[in-house]
């Protein structure tokens, strides 16, 4: 077996981790745009997964989606939440939340969503997102919606919560 070989089926004995990332839309009353999908029960916000295999990264992953989902290719802020979320029914993921910014009228008027996928898209209050984003998605997006707000440093969770320091 030649050094390349075995390189090759180490990585391939490696853990497995998937990655996802999306977008924090708001419009100028502060409330957040999350869509509904026909895939799974509850909102999410745009986003979805980051296609790595192709060289993808999460930032352009976010955007991609977004435009995909939505119908707005724009320019994504600041990096606002990491988290890693675990479940029993998946590997790992690691979500990344990106600030993307304020949508003026004309831009949620225009919104054209993906009929494959969504269903439906609204705006909620912020104290509202944990009743429509269900488990870690909610937690997460509270945070990076407080961070966002804050102009905090991008924040480190763990199942939608900060992690204990030791």
């Amino acid at each position: 077996m030649t050094a390349t070989d075995a390189y090759a089926t180490y990585i391939a004995s490696l853990p497995k981790v998937l990655a996802g990332a999306a977008a924090l839309y708001r419009d100028a009353a502060g409330r957040v745009l999350i869509v509904e999908p026909n895939y799974r029960e509850g909102w999410v916000l745009p986003g979805g997964t980051v296609e790595s295999d192709t060289g993808e990264t999460p930032r352009t992953a976010a955007r991609r989606e977004s435009a995909e989902e939505i119908g707005l290719d724009l320019p994504l802020g600041r990096l606002l939440a990491v988290d890693w979320s675990v479940s029993p029914y998946r590997p790992p993921i690691v979500a990344y939340v990106y600030d993307g910014g304020v949508l003026d009228a004309g831009q949620l008027a225009s919104i054209k969503l993906q009929e494959e996928e969504l269903i439906s898209w609204k705006l909620v209050e912020p104290a509202e997102l944990t009743s429509h984003l269900l488990g870690s998605l909610g937690l997460r997006t509270q945070e990076a919606y407080r961070v966002q707000e804050s102009g905090e440093s991008t924040v480190e969770l763990e199942n939608g919560r900060r992690p204990a320091t030791a």
